[in-house]
């Protein structure tokens, strides 16, 4: 993981990082379990005059696949939904139900709350295309909760700047050990919710 750092904050000016911050946000929104977030924190530290620049890409990305996760549940979940819940972790057949029966209630909420937090984004992206959320509606709250997460972020590192960087170097792996574990309550907190 240490290696890993050091790498992505070698390429953070490369034009490359983009497409990979990109790809990374993309992908997440709709079947990959690593979040964006640790691709997004080391090309700001890297790259801090370009926060801006790099949250807007990665909050257009993680819509975008938020999107393809829509259309995924909208119109080929009956072909495809055994794949997820065989191989996508934390989308189980409650987690899947649970989600469907809070867009009952509001759509909206629902959908930036997960794209806010680390509650698994995939599995409500998903759900709102079988359940046929409305796609302004899905696109809005989506654009409202990841850009206010990724903005957050990297607003964060712009503000306190370099300071910030011997923490997070020394600190490193907790860091990320608290993301992951984060990541987890996230999942805790939908099966919480459902008994």
């Amino acid at each position: 993981m240490r290696r890993l750092y050091d790498w992505t904050v070698s390429w953070a000016d490369k034009p490359r990082s983009m497409w990979a911050l990109s790809i990374l946000s993309f992908a997440e929104s709709s079947f990959f379990p690593i979040p964006p977030d640790v691709l997004l924190i080391p090309m700001v530290f890297g790259a801090v005059k370009k926060w801006l620049k790099i949250a807007a890409v990665c909050t257009l990305a993680s819509v975008a696949g938020g999107v393809f996760g829509w259309a995924i549940g909208h119109l080929a979940w009956d072909a495809m939904s055994e794949f997820f819940f065989k191989y996508i972790p934390g989308f189980t057949h409650e987690a899947f139900d649970y989600v469907a029966e809070i867009y009952q209630g509001n759509a909206f909420l629902a959908i930036f709350g997960a794209a806010l937090t680390p509650i698994p984004y995939k599995i409500f992206t998903i759900a709102a295309g079988v359940c046929d959320v409305n796609l302004m509606v899905f696109i809005l709250a989506s654009i409202f909760g990841r850009g206010g997460r990724f903005f957050a972020v990297a607003a964060v590192i712009r503000v306190v700047g370099e300071k910030a960087k011997p923490f997070i170097e020394k600190y490193f792996n907790m860091i990320v050990t608290a993301f992951f574990v984060l990541l987890v309550l996230g999942f805790a907190a939908i099966k919480f919710m459902m008994s």
